[in-house]
């Protein structure tokens, strides 16, 4: 995942696409470009068949490739924000460099790179480049300053921490109201991302946090309590604990709502 940040300040989480899903959309909308020029010379050819002379007919199969290779994708690409046959296949969107969607230079930029690096190429220059860069941007990207991401991206539903059994009394009773908000934040990030973590890593953590919770906590757990039993107990004591004020509240706006209601109106 990239983190991008916007110029509202806000972490945009994305997934740039490998270099084998862009070859493969690459092939897909040259096979469809492939396909639309030869429709358009058959038409062509069928409905002034025996009407163009050779340098005429050389000249419309320029202006037909130019038209088919460079025009056709450009303004696709312009109009949907960075989308193509084959991206839309492949769950793939080409953007800006900070996330945002591009634009017609953007486009028209890596248009004509296009033509050098995939076309009269075959690709290989793009192959080449790809592999000097973190998110496979081939020279036009480089140029443009955009990249292909993932739109389509498979987000495992978070593990939601729970009080093991034996500290539920103590949980019951232990007092967390005075844990920052940020503090909580970095407790639930670590218990999302604790699996994924080395053993080192994962225990040096948890201690680190337990002893930052450990004193805005009251009373302390019970002696022996492992650091990350102890962080699973406060995060899931204090979401359940938002939860029900939640619900209190809502209930006391819908009491005051009714018995507005009931009042009778004044004229």
């Amino acid at each position: 995942m990239d983190s991008v940040v916007t110029g509202e300040a806000v972490v945009l989480e994305l997934r740039s696409a490998g270099f084998a899903a862009r070859a493969l959309s690459s092939i897909i909308d040259f096979v469809a470009q492939i396909v639309v020029f030869l429709g358009i010379i058959f038409l062509v050819g069928s409905t002034l068949d025996g009407i163009l002379d050779p340098a005429l007919t050389r000249a419309l199969t320029l202006v037909l490739v130019i038209l088919v290779f460079l025009i056709l994708p450009v303004t696709i690409e312009t109009l949907t924000r960075g989308k193509s046959l084959g991206r839309v296949m492949l769950g793939l969107r080409i953007v800006r460099d900070d996330g945002g969607a591009i634009r017609f230079r953007h486009a028209f930029i890596r248009g004509m790179l296009a033509v050098l690096e995939i076309y009269l190429l075959v690709g290989s220059l793009a192959f080449v480049v790809a592999l000097f860069n973190e998110r496979s941007k081939r020279l036009g990207d480089l140029l443009a300053g955009t990249y292909a991401l993932r739109e389509r991206v498979v987000v495992k539903p978070r593990a939601v921490p729970e009080v093991p059994h034996h500290l539920q009394v103590w949980a019951s009773t232990a007092d967390i109201g005075r844990l920052p908000d940020p503090l909580a934040r970095r407790v639930s990030q670590f218990l999302a991302q604790a699996p994924r973590l080395t053993p080192q890593s994962r225990a040096a953590l948890a201690v680190e946090l337990a002893r930052e919770v450990g004193a805005a906590v009251a009373p302390a757990p019970p002696r022996g309590t492992h650091p990350e039993d102890f962080l699973a107990a406060v995060a899931a004591t204090r979401r359940g604990r938002d939860y029900s004020r939640m619900l209190r509240q809502k209930e006391a706006v819908g009491s005051t709502a009714e018995r507005l209601h009931r009042l009778p109106f004044s004229r």
